[in-house]
């Protein structure tokens, strides 16, 4: 079978992948920015203790929970459309933010800030699917579109805290105006307009069942990570469980549903999108532990730490750009499966990472595993959105992007409850002897509390519960480590066998939907 040679992208093309970047990078950039504003605006706000919470929490709950719905009301309305009011409503509710006089007005403009910057990922990522129809430039151009959310990542601890350095702790979020504008003014001058011309109208009650689904399990899974499978926590992901069960039994019944379900029986389209929440599965759960280590374990400055760990993001923006040339001369299976074997060496180097002389073994380990891990996203991205009809890229883009979300929620729930049960088993059997009971309590929930425990002790037993802590903390991270890689290398040995037979070129979807037909 023959295919018709795609047409290549012009100069405005690559001029418009600029413009897509812009909103990747601070879409990223406000995932983390707002940490270092914390002990700014609760001095400012005095925030309670939930109210801190939802400030830090609900940008990201409404991105993860928005983006099924936003991807698909881009197929209706027009991808560049909902992009450009994304970015009308991401500068307001920022302007929104900076200048919020309580800590409720904060929480409202977060949420506003996340439901927006839920229109920007699945917007751009789909734009890119019809901007960039030779199947090689759109994986370099993909490359790009990652390299811009890693770099966003790295950028925005560095350049909140040059920030706060000198303004107030709004300018975090003005920072966000003039880029958004700037893409207001370039994006109908650059960017095409697509929308699928039959997709129907949008059925409401479906955007609400995925929206609840989605919102209950992370919250669910995130309460797991902070404080173990309490009843709450179980009874949440229940519950998004039959919400998720209701949402896919309305699916089978709409002449024009919000995901349509035989998307997930093109092999190219369900295994990567199984891979890709794998990948985001080990990945942000040791994003998570290497930041303890480096502040609670080395005692390195907030702003020092974030230095290193922006060696991550640098490793993982080469990568992202080195992907497309690889897989132009191997087949993308190989590809996957040698990027998540590289990352499975790089948990195994962290396996080595010691208490007090690790950093160089720690960094070396985090640069080998994003190395690995930014071509497995690179070419999961591409072939989920590459392996469905064009008309259908606003729906795989809103997905793809979903099961990132939620494959990072799971990896801290999961991969973070079980090294918390290491740390508290080790120890349990390493506790210096005759401390003070609320001592030991704080010691054995978290390497947190055992810091704060001892330094309310005399300096002798102070100093040997946090060697202690410290040991029992590191075993617990070479442990989770260890089962990183493992499952590192099994996704690596699934990738190669679904994959095998699929190569970058042609008509990825044709060929995707033949073989889910045979």
């Amino acid at each position: 079978m023959t295919h018709a040679i795609a047409p290549r992208a012009t100069r405005r093309e690559w001029l418009g992948l600029g413009v897509i970047a812009l909103p990747c990078v601070l879409y990223s950039m406000d995932l983390t920015v707002l940490n270092l504003a914390v002990p700014h605006l609760t001095a400012d706000l005095q925030p309670s203790a939930s109210q801190l919470l939802w400030i830090v929490d609900i940008y990201g709950f409404l991105i993860a929970g928005a983006l099924i719905t936003m991807g698909t009301l881009g197929d209706r309305i027009g991808r560049r459309r909902l992009l450009l009011i994304g970015a009308a409503a991401f500068g307001a509710a920022s302007v929104l933010a900076a200048f919020a006089s309580s800590a409720a007005m904060l929480i409202a403009a977060r949420a506003l800030l996340g439901l927006a910057g839920a229109t920007l990922a699945p917007s751009t990522l789909s734009l890119l699917r019809n901007m960039f129809q030779d199947p090689r430039e759109r994986t370099t151009a993909i490359g790009v579109w990652i390299a811009s959310f890693s770099a966003g990542g790295a950028i925005g601890p560095l350049f909140g805290g040059l920030l706060l350095e000198h303004f107030w702790w709004g300018s975090v979020f003005l920072a966000n105006v003039p880029v958004m504008a700037l893409l207001l003014v370039l994006g109908p001058l650059l960017l095409p307009e697509f929308r699928d011309p039959d997709a129907g109208r949008l059925d409401l009650a479906s955007a609400a069942l995925s929206l609840a689904a989605v919102l209950t399990m992370i919250y669910g899974l995130k309460r797991i990570a902070e404080g173990g499978a309490d009843g709450t926590a179980v009874a949440a992901i229940l519950v998004g469980a039959a919400l998720a069960a209701l949402f896919l039994r309305r699916q089978r019944r709409l002449a024009d549903p919000l995901v349509d379900l035989r998307l997930f029986r093109l092999p190219a389209f369900s295994a990567s999108l199984a891979v890709n929440v794998v990948a985001f599965f080990v990945a942000f759960a040791t994003f998570l532990f290497v930041a303890q280590y480096l502040q609670l374990v080395l005692g390195l400055r907030p702003l020092h730490a974030g230095l290193w760990t922006a060696t991550s993001g640098v490793a993982f923006v080469v990568g992202s750009m080195l992907a497309p040339m690889i897989v132009r001369r191997v087949r993308p299976a190989y590809v996957l499966a040698g990027g998540l074997t590289v990352a499975s060496a790089g948990f195994a180097l962290l396996t080595q990472v010691a208490v007090g002389d690790g950093l160089p073994v720690l960094v070396g380990g985090y640069v080998l595993l994003s190395l690995g891990l930014a071509p497995v996203v690179t070419l999961t991205t591409d072939l989920i959105v590459g392996s469905v009809p064009p008309e259908r890229a606003g729906q795989a883009s809103g997905l793809s992007e979903t099961s990132s979300e939620f494959g990072g929620a799971l990896g801290i729930a999961l991969l973070g409850s079980l090294a918390t049960a290491l740390y508290r088993g080790a120890m349990a059997d390493a506790m210096p002897a005759e401390l003070p009971a609320d001592a030991i309590a704080a010691a054995r929930a978290t390497l947190g509390g055992a810091m704060a425990a001892a330094n309310a002790l005399p300096d002798a037993q102070g100093a040997d519960l946090l060697t202690a802590a410290r040991a029992a903390f590191m075993q617990s991270f070479r442990q989770t480590a260890l089962v990183s890689a493992g499952v590192s290398l099994a996704a690596a040995m699934v990738a190669a066998a679904m994959l095998r037979g699929l190569r970058i070129g042609g008509d990825m979807a044709a060929a995707s939907a033949e073989r889910g037909a045979s």
